[in-house]
């Protein structure tokens, strides 16, 4: 174990492509035994994909948790907190001691069986270029192909201090003032306010100028949006904007949909987005009436426990977090997750600026987005001088602008301490999310062998029976939303022999089916005290073939999510068998 496995700089600041690119090469050659660094795709721009894969014997099937960060360009944290999690993972098998939550022996043993899958960067395209000179990247600095050549506004810095920032344009029809009080905060226009009054436009270029036409600008207008590129409940433009030509069109997204559909054994998944302190779960399309109860109850535990590790609470999609009430968003991942490939899945919004501006909760969580009055917004340049280190907000200074003429550029860059929290809060924040999702990986379905035993039916014959179980908290399936989806089988068993034969060897394999986890969630009345009870035994499920002769028996049980556990059994001879003695066997094994 090196000196620096512990010691991300991502805790401290943002990273480059380049860099992040080599805190990955370190922990995979570092810790080969544990970590596996694979490139899933490459960018337009020619930048990897990467996808760090955590746990002994990488290419064991078994259940495991996905996490990825910086889908849309300008939210940086989010690769944060990915790394944030690999790091974690090692400490659970390296140090448990340097874990950000205490965590009991008999859980950490039980979490070094899941695997973990760490994409920090979705949209490397997007990060490097907010990272060299800021600006609104929505997902990738690229236009989507044949969108028509219409002006539209393109972030370039103009003046040469490494950030792009705003222009301001002296205009009578002008709909901004400028602050007394904060220098570089622009305020919306009110009908007593005195002149001079201001136009706002990104820090940039137009486009396709055609010498006359000044647009507004636009944050998904001609380029894509990832998260609207996904294959669930996909709509073309302009019926969803961002959407792309068909989904999985853009080399980023089409990477995580293959690699979704290579491991079925994904159970969670955490997309990791900015800003707002905010858990955003399924549903996306329809209200909360229409989700399963048994997945809405398992929601609603990681909804407590979210709050309980983050502060941050928990809503349902289409309920308050879309842009139009009752108009749900088309091709968004989580919703890919969850309905297509069975996983408990959710966004993060991480970094709780309005919580840290004490900002009144609205109905909808959303409208937090466009609720904010003048004082709130000078509550804002206040917080960003005490305790962001004046980040957002620089004066103006005058400047001529190719196309536009005399203007002044300054003002705004929201890329510390709006889009991304300030670089001192993100060891907090990783500690936090890390906690939480060590606790929802806590969850995966566990399956074992519980008992086999080996009984004499005389004339060399015996009868071997298994029982199998599930000791985990979800259930083989996952969520009920995906568990009739023709890849979402059950489980099988199978035996074969050696020196010995099965009596009918049309039943050396036998479905099994899916098996019941323990957990409930939270809201269950079977949880209640005036009627506790139990579901039963569907946790279980049994197989037993006839063996005639003596030899070994290798049962192998499995199933595409859960991956297979071995045992291999002798058998006796039938003059020294006791009656219904449980068979010798070795532990059991799992096969790769």
């Amino acid at each position: 174990m090196t000196q620096d496995t512990f010691n991300g700089l991502f805790r401290r600041r943002y990273l480059s492509h380049e860099a992040l690119t080599r805190q990955l090469e370190t922990w995979a050659r570092d810790h080969p035994r544990l970590a596996r660094l694979e490139s899933i795709g490459v960018s337009p721009e020619g930048r990897d994909i990467w996808v760090l894969t955590l746990g002994p014997e990488p290419d064991r099937r078994r259940p495991a948790v996905w996490v990825d960060g910086n889908m849309h360009g300008t939210e940086l944290a989010g690769s944060s907190v990915a790394l944030a999690v690999a790091e974690m993972v090692l400490a659970l098998h390296l140090a448990p001691d340097r874990l950000p939550v205490e965590c009991p022996e008999h859980q950490c043993r039980h979490l070094r069986e899941v695997l973990f899958h760490v994409c920090p960067r979705i949209s490397p395209d997007g990060a490097e270029q907010v990272l060299r000179q800021g600006g609104f990247v929505r997902s990738a600095p690229r236009r989507t192909p044949g969108s028509p050549d219409r002006p539209s506004w393109r972030s370039e810095d103009l003046d040469g201090d490494g950030r792009c920032r705003y222009l301001r344009c002296q205009d009578e029809a002008g709909d901004f003032v400028a602050s007394s009080d904060h220098p570089g905060l622009m305020l919306p226009r009110q009908v007593e306010d005195p002149p001079p009054y201001w136009r706002l436009y990104p820090e940039g270029m137009i486009d396709h100028w055609d010498g006359v036409t000044v647009p507004e600008p636009d944050w998904l207008a001609d380029t894509p949006d990832f998260n609207r590129n996904f294959p669930w409940g996909w709509r073309p433009e302009p019926d969803q904007v961002g959407a792309g030509h068909y989904p999985g069109d853009a080399p980023e997204t089409r990477a995580i949909i293959d690699f979704a559909l290579a491991h079925p054994n994904l159970y969670a998944w955490l997309n990791l987005h900015t800003f707002g302190g905010v858990f955003i779960r399924p549903l996306v399309d329809a209200p909360d009436r229409d989700m399963d109860p048994q997945d809405l109850a398992i929601y609603r535990q990681l909804a407590a426990w979210g709050a309980s590790f983050t502060g941050y609470p928990t809503v349902s999609s289409f309920e308050e977090f879309s842009y139009q009430p009752e108009t749900p968003l088309h091709g968004d991942l989580i919703e890919f997750a969850y309905h297509q490939r069975g996983c408990l899945a959710q966004v993060c919004e991480l970094w709780d600026l309005f919580q840290r501006l004490d900002l009144p909760r609205p109905e909808r969580f959303i409208d937090h987005y466009t609720a904010l009055d003048r004082e709130q917004m000078a509550r804002l340049a206040r917080w960003d001088r005490v305790s962001n280190g004046g980040r957002l907000f620089d004066d103006w200074h005058p400047m001529t602008h190719p196309q536009l003429g005399e203007v002044e550029v300054g003002g705004l860059d929201p890329c510390l301490g709006i889009w991304n929290p300030p670089p001192e809060e993100l060891p907090a924040i990783c500690d936090g999310l890390c906690s939480y999702w060590l606790r929802v990986a806590s969850m995966m379905p566990r399956l074992v062998i519980e008992a086999v035993h080996c009984t004499p039916l005389g004339e060399g014959f015996h009868a071997l029976e298994v029982t199998v179980a599930n000791h985990g908290y979800l259930p083989s399936y996952g969520v009920q939303a995906a568990r009739q989806r023709p890849w979402n089988s059950g489980l099988e068993a199978e035996a074969s022999t050696t020196g010995c034969r099965l009596h009918d060897p049309a039943r050396a394999r036998q479905r099994l089916g899916h098996l019941e986890g323990w957990g409930r969630g939270l809201g269950d009345g079977a949880q209640m005290p005036w009627y506790q009870r139990s579901r039963g035994n569907g946790h279980q499920a049994h197989a037993e073939w006839v063996i005639q002769g003596e030899g070994e028996v290798t049962l192998h049980i499995a199933s595409p999510r859960l991956g297979t556990v071995s045992r291999c059994i002798r058998i006796p001879d039938p003059r020294m068998a006791p009656p219904r003695a449980p068979a010798r066997a070795a532990p059991d094994t799992p096969r790769r």
